[in-house]
């Protein structure tokens, strides 16, 4: 399996920072990597560079912004600006705060589920499905490591109802068009017990705002 980068290191887009202008980094969480670095290619965008965050952060929020603090503090000198691709994710404001007294540019919505299905439409569902859980195409591929593991279900299946016994169903949001990963998705909602749903959402609202650099 390829492994995302997410520990600080800039990814390889075929280019170094110098500090030149119109240089842009985006600062990312590493469960977004391999997205991002699609639209880099497709779009060209020569001037942006990609550095990600440990993407196991999507199950510890706490840590995110003192991490967003302290990868501005260490790239600012070396680029234009700085953009940050991450939605809130659960730190309750405090990331747009930072991200605000730093003066750099976040991806609007509350997590990546909404601005993948676009927030203003996933504004419009959540009330009809606050039974549903959702996962991405990396979810999908990271299924045992980020759900099953954390929540001890590798060890104790039983406490499977116990965690999703109020979901209804699993909504997988797929970033790309992939026969393999779909199959895969249905049976992570068969281990899950829950009806499933596949919504092809592609980049959403991400790709918007890296358009707009």
């Amino acid at each position: 399996m390829t492994q995302l980068p997410d520990d600080n290191t800039l990814a390889q887009t075929g280019l170094s920072p110098t500090g030149s202008s119109g240089r842009i980094l985006l600062l990312a969480c590493g469960a977004l990597a391999r997205e991002i670095l699609d639209l880099i290619k497709l779009n060209s965008w020569s001037h942006m560079d990609l550095t990600c965050l440990p993407a196991i952060f999507h199950i510890h929020p706490e840590k995110i912004t003192p991490a967003v603090r302290e990868a501005v503090a260490k790239h600012r000198d070396a680029y234009d600006d700085i953009f940050v691709v991450y939605a809130d994710c659960g730190t309750g404001g405090l990331l747009q705060q930072a991200c605000d007294e730093l003066g750099v540019q976040m991806v609007s919505g509350p997590h990546c589920y909404s601005f993948f299905e676009g927030n203003d439409r996933f504004a419009e569902i959540s009330e009809d499905e606050f039974t549903a859980f959702y996962l991405t195409d990396f979810l999908v591929r990271q299924f045992d490591a980020f759900i099953i593991k954390p929540m001890g279900l590798d060890r104790h299946p039983e406490l499977r109802d116990m965690y999703f016994g109020n979901y209804e169903k699993l909504v997988y949001q797929a970033q790309t068009d992939d026969p393999a990963l779909t199959e895969k998705a249905k049976d992570c909602a068969d281990r899950l017990g829950l009806a499933f749903e596949r919504r092809f959402t592609g980049y959403g609202d991400m790709a918007k705002a890296l358009e707009t650099l």
